[in-house]
């Protein structure tokens, strides 16, 4: 079959990727976020940083395809069909974009380590319930195998932190 697909010029499907590390942080498991929609997985399955720094990147190839008013939390698409929320703190949005600056809109490609937003950690300590930030898989029934890293320590756009494969 892939001997007849390159025969007659079609690409074959992308059906799995890894999901690196968006902000530089400690990795905390999804079950430890002080926050029972996102420790519960009710958005989803995924991991969550604490942030050591105000800088939120892609984790993957894609396309922003959500960006809320508030700029506290992103979604994109990645290549596999795969749809990604980084949602930067917890109870943010009270903060209504204060201390946050977007860097891209949606619609725009993006690739690994492309910057998506920057963040003021000191003023979402003092105005928000906690700094760490979940990022969720909000489409998992695509995916036929998911597997998260036990790593302790992220870096931005470089630490892999999840690897998937979707469904046939």
């Amino acid at each position: 079959m892939s001997f007849l697909k390159k025969l007659f010029g079609k690409n074959e499907t992308k059906t799995e990727e890894v999901l690196v590390a968006p902000i530089t942080g400690k990795v905390i498991p999804l079950a430890d976020v002080p926050d029972p929609v996102f420790a519960q997985k009710m958005m989803g399955d995924g991991i969550a940083i604490e942030p050591t720094e105000g800088t939120v990147v892609s984790p993957v190839n894609g396309e922003i395809v959500q960006f809320f008013p508030t700029k506290h939390a992103i979604g994109i698409k990645s290549e596999t069909g795969v749809e990604i929320l980084i949602h930067v703190g917890l109870e943010t949005v009270g903060m209504k974009g204060e201390g946050f600056e977007a860097l891209v809109e949606v619609g725009n490609k993006v690739t690994v380590g492309t910057p998506l937003l920057t963040f003021d950690i000191e003023l979402i300590k003092e105005k928000a319930k906690s700094i760490v930030t979940p990022v969720i898989i909000t489409n998992g029934d695509i995916l036929e195998t998911v597997s998260i890293h036990e790593v302790s320590d992220a870096f931005k756009g470089a630490t892999a932190l999840v690897n998937w494969k979707i469904k046939a």
